[in-house]
């Protein structure tokens, strides 16, 4: 009884130090959606660019560069796995199938807000980390050659 006792207890013990790499991987995911996920794109233009980077916070600095992704986050998911994805480089992932896109770039001048950005939208494929299955680094979107 008393084996089992001791082994209860290891794992409610050491359960606490277990969880915060999972809610971490969480956080991280959900930061990576809210800077670079938008499903539902209200246009591809300047306008949006800078109407989506301000309702992101990102332009407290104004952030250089900054892609969103259209489409769905299950097949933005799947290029963490070989479902949509192949390793690509040392630690990334890579699409199988390209990703309609759009990419914000500030326009220059000041770092604090007003922000300008300049949109460049297109089908591409995406390079992503992943850490447990999810996205958590958007690293670059190309055309496929």
């Amino acid at each position: 009884m008393m084996l089992g006792l001791g082994s209860l207890l290891l794992v409610f013990m050491l359960g606490p130090c277990l969880a915060p790499p999972t809610l971490a991987q969480n956080e991280r995911y959900r930061h990576f959606l809210d800077q670079h996920y938008d499903p539902n794109p209200s246009g591809h233009d300047d306008r949006y660019c800078e109407t989506m980077m301000r309702r992101r916070g990102l332009t407290s600095p104004c952030k250089d560069t900054n892609t969103f992704i259209h489409g769905s986050s299950n097949n933005i998911q799947a290029v963490c796995e070989d479902k949509n994805g192949m390793p690509y480089g040392a630690n990334f992932r890579i699409s199988k199938s390209p990703f309609q896109v759009t990419t914000c770039k500030h326009r220059g001048g000041s770092p604090r807000p007003p922000c300008y950005y300049r949109a460049t939208s297109g089908s591409r494929d995406i390079v992503i980390a992943c850490e447990g299955g999810l996205p958590v680094h958007f690293d670059e979107s190309f055309y496929r050659p």
